[in-house]
């Protein structure tokens, strides 16, 4: 059986818990202007949001640097946000511009930036694992230290491709770590419909590894069990399955979504109660860390700098014609 993770009683330093806090916030300040232009037409395409699911992608990506790799899902921008993204090139490829991370040829589905080690969102269902399992293959094979970590849902965790890359994973006892966030749909289908287990993480002693499962709406929670997890990769002592209990607020796709009456109007508000920006700036509060007027203060920073990256977005150019396969195939092939 998995094991359930409990916070500590311990407290990371001030500065890690501004940053977490700061990291979930730049996220929902983020989906939520894209996810609004995306209901306006502003926007070509579909969004899915990460809004209510902040707590994973900060906890996670707050133990990694620029040289550690991660692969995203379709639900992809917090992922990338918390990394380190900047708003003006995540618009702006939105935005389908020439600014944009990927010239504005990826989309919200396909965002991506190697400096950063995002390996990229992805519009196929569990097609991350495998890649991030490459990339942890790749670096026990250079003995550099650096870890991967791959994201995806309940509804991918039942896809070929995550079972071979955990499989792998652990048989050569890559420095990798699966992150799956549960927020207990796969698109419009619960849990209880495609799967015949409660806990994912319960799947972890079939491949070989430890199965851990924490609280994705508790930042503390997921911050202190991705870090045992990852510094357990890192020291070479193979990849670890981390299920995070979580919910997104919105719909499969966008805000609104296609009006199917798949959840109740009380599961979403039960959810919502326990959100995860409120619950930690209550902390912070408590702790002494931050005071009311500087929470409001970050809250005000971010939406100014959200505001400029819009502007920045709109005034960007769209690609060329002649710039369709730039940066799309190796030129040496």
């Amino acid at each position: 059986m998995a094991k359930k993770k409990n916070v500590k009683t311990s407290v990371p330093s001030p500065k890690v818990l501004q940053e977490l806090h700061r990291k979930m916030v730049r996220i929902r300040r983020f989906e939520e202007s894209a996810g609004k232009m995306m209901e306006d037409g502003k926007i070509p395409g579909a969004l899915h949001l990460y809004v209510g699911q902040e707590a994973v992608a900060s906890g996670v990506m707050q133990h990694l640097s620029n040289k550690d790799w991660i692969t995203s899902t379709h639900r992809g921008h917090g992922h990338l946000v918390a990394k380190g993204g900047e708003f003006k090139p995540m618009f702006a490829e939105l935005f389908g511009r020439s600014t944009g991370y990927c010239r504005g040829k990826g989309g919200s589905m396909h965002i991506s930036n190697m400096d950063l080690g995002m390996l990229g969102a992805n519009g196929i269902v569990g097609g991350g694992p495998p890649i991030a399992m490459g990339a942890a293959f790749s670096n026990k094979f250079k003995k550099n230290k650096n870890v991967s970590v791959a994201f995806f849902g309940d509804g991918a965790s039942n896809e070929g491709s995550v079972h071979e890359a955990a499989n792998m994973a652990a048989l050569y006892k890559l420095p990798c770590v699966f992150v799956c966030e549960n927020n207990g749909y796969g698109e419009y289908t619960p849990q209880s419909r495609h799967q015949a287990i409660v806990d994912v993480a319960d799947r972890a002693s079939g491949y070989g590894m430890p199965g851990v499962i924490c609280d994705g709406m508790d930042v503390m929670a997921v911050y202190e069990a991705a870090g045992e997890a990852i510094e357990r990769a890192r020291k070479g002592g193979g990849p670890t399955l981390l299920e995070c209990k979580t919910y997104r607020y919105y719909d499969h796709v966008g805000v609104r979504g296609m009006g199917l009456n798949y959840r109740t109007d009380e599961e979403v508000e039960e959810w919502k109660n326990k959100d995860a920006i409120e619950a930690f700036e209550k902390r912070l509060v408590q702790l002494g860390v931050m005071t009311k007027k500087k929470i409001e203060n970050v809250h005000n920073a971010i939406n100014k700098d959200i505001e400029e990256a819009i502007a920045f977005a709109n005034d960007s150019p769209y690609p060329l014609p002649e710039e369709l396969l730039d940066n799309v195939y190796n030129e040496e092939t």
